[in-house]
């Protein structure tokens, strides 16, 4: 029988909310810099990124594009805190490299170190859809000791996301997780807007996000765009949205049909967030608004 482990590293803001859901905050010995959960304040940190984030979208592209045609990892992880805090288990992922640390550069990290962290000490999470972020819940239960209460988060997350009613409307949606230049949503995304009963228009379910042109959106004319950029909350993406009030014909946005959610707490991250998510989706395609999760960006009256 495996030792639950009693000290637990979480390099992605997504792990770090499962374990407070899990019940194992008090296991967290250590987080990345962009973990955000209330109960991991003043825990070490072990990674930082060399992409300023505070830069605009454009400059935040432009960094990370140079980084990855010189073959550059965005992150980089403190290996002599990592050695020194000798974690059990230390949780990371897989899916995107742009978005949090992977096995590799923590890999790289601890080569040289003499504790040299087990392969077997590492549990990548690899969920690309709703389905697999609820593998990953069960996943992170299992290494960390709780596989039982893993299996109930994850049944009453499914039950959740079966009850959705989805508006029946079936209006066009365009989910934008990086406005200057433009992304679509990929991964559990595209499943998030058909549960609530829109038609996806860019991207699919369990595909990466990608880039697209203003032209292309212009030319699909979705009936609602939904503002929600990776890493940022409400108040940062309802600013992103009034900026292409100004700078957008679209009749979405003429129709007064631009949203902001907050993209942390329930799009951006393979949490258990994703499922209220949906369920935010579902409520501002009825044209309610759903007090602090999202608002609607009306466009100026066209004045005489």
């Amino acid at each position: 029988m495996t030792t639950a482990p009693d000290r637990i590293i979480s390099l992605l803001p997504s792990a770090t909310d499962l374990l407070f859901d899990l019940g194992l905050g008090k296991r967290l010995a250590g987080v990345s810099h962009s973990c955000d959960h209330p109960g991991a304040a003043g825990l070490p940190m072990l990674t930082r990124s060399i992409v300023d984030s505070g830069a605009s979208q454009a400059e935040i592209d432009r960094a990370v594009s140079e980084a990855m045609r010189a073959g550059l990892a965005l992150y980089s992880v403190d290996g002599e805190l990592l050695d020194a805090i000798n974690p059990g288990l230390v949780v990371t992922q897989g899916v995107c490299e742009v978005c949090a640390v992977t096995p590799g550069t923590i890999e790289a990290a601890v080569r040289y170190l003499p504790g040299c962290l087990p392969a077997a000490n590492v549990l990548s999470l690899e969920g690309r859809s709703v389905a697999g972020i609820l593998d990953d819940l069960r996943a992170l239960a299992e290494a960390a000791g709780v596989a039982e209460l893993g299996e109930e988060l994850a049944a009453d997350a499914q039950a959740r996301w079966d009850a959705i009613q989805p508006v029946q409307t079936a209006p066009h949606v365009l989910t934008l997780e990086w406005v200057d230049p433009p992304f679509y949503g990929g991964h559990w995304v595209p499943e998030q807007v058909e549960q609530a009963g829109g038609v996806n228009v860019l991207g699919a379910a369990g595909t990466d996000s990608g880039r697209a042109s203003w032209e292309e959106i212009t030319a699909l004319d979705p009936d609602v765009i939904v503002v929600m950029c990776c890493g940022y909350g409400l108040e940062k993406n309802a600013e992103f949205a009034r900026e292409l009030l100004a700078k957008t014909e679209l009749r979405a946005v003429r129709e007064g049909q631009l949203w902001a959610v907050d993209a942390n707490a329930h799009f951006s991250r393979p949490a258990l967030g994703v499922v209220r998510g949906a369920e935010v989706l579902a409520e501002l395609l009825r044209g309610g608004e759903c007090t602090g999760e999202s608002v609607r960006l009306l466009s100026q009256p066209a004045t005489a």
